[in-house]
């Protein structure tokens, strides 16, 4: 391996180490914790190496939104491929959603609530999120109905997901009535 690769090689290591690291701290305190100086601390690097990946907290926060971005197209892809036809697919789609925003609170926050300086619905939004767009789209396309835009549905969908995630996660919303939420949404909505 030469010098130039093994640099290259590092450099992605540290930039993995920052991200993992802002995500950790961002799950287990809050985004507010996130700082460079903790996570120069806590990475055992300076803040000028930090800062020669990152310019600063809202690139971090884009690098942890796109890294979400991947997962959630994943888990939405595994749990649809798992279900037999359109209405499971669309409630598997639905709770795969769902568990991910409960399950990765600073990362769906970093997806959807902060601003990362990521483009979104733009001709220069970054391929991962296109491709979590994508994921759901895949299974509502099957269900949007007749003269009804697919990627118009999607963003209904995607939509009514999002305030579910966001209320129940605010305690606005009963934790008990979470399957009668998706049944409802899957039957009413996207009407299968």
């Amino acid at each position: 391996m030469s010098v130039q690769e093994r640099k290259q090689r590092e450099r992605a290591e540290r930039e993995r180490l920052i991200v993992a690291t802002a995500r950790e701290l961002a799950e287990q305190q809050g985004w507010d914790a996130v700082t460079t100086r903790r996570l120069a601390e806590r990475i055992e690097y300076s803040q000028p190496v930090l800062y020669s990946h990152f310019r600063g907290k809202r690139e971090i926060i884009g690098a942890v939104a796109l890294q979400g971005a991947t997962e959630l197209a994943t888990a939405v892809r595994a749990a649809t491929s798992a279900a037999d036809g359109p209405r499971a697919r669309v409630a598997a789609l639905a709770r795969a959603y769902l568990d991910f925003a409960a399950r990765n609170p600073a990362v769906y926050d970093a997806l959807f609530q902060l601003d990362g300086g990521l483009a979104y619905a733009q001709e220069d939004t970054p391929e991962p999120l296109k491709d979590a767009f994508a994921a759901l789209l895949e299974t509502l396309d099957e269900v949007s109905g007749d003269g009804v835009a697919p990627g118009l549905f999607t963003e209904l969908f995607w939509a009514a997901l999002h305030g579910l995630a966001t209320l129940t996660r605010a305690g606005r919303l009963l934790p008990e009535d979470a399957d009668p939420r998706v049944e409802l949404l899957v039957d009413r909505l996207a009407m299968v």
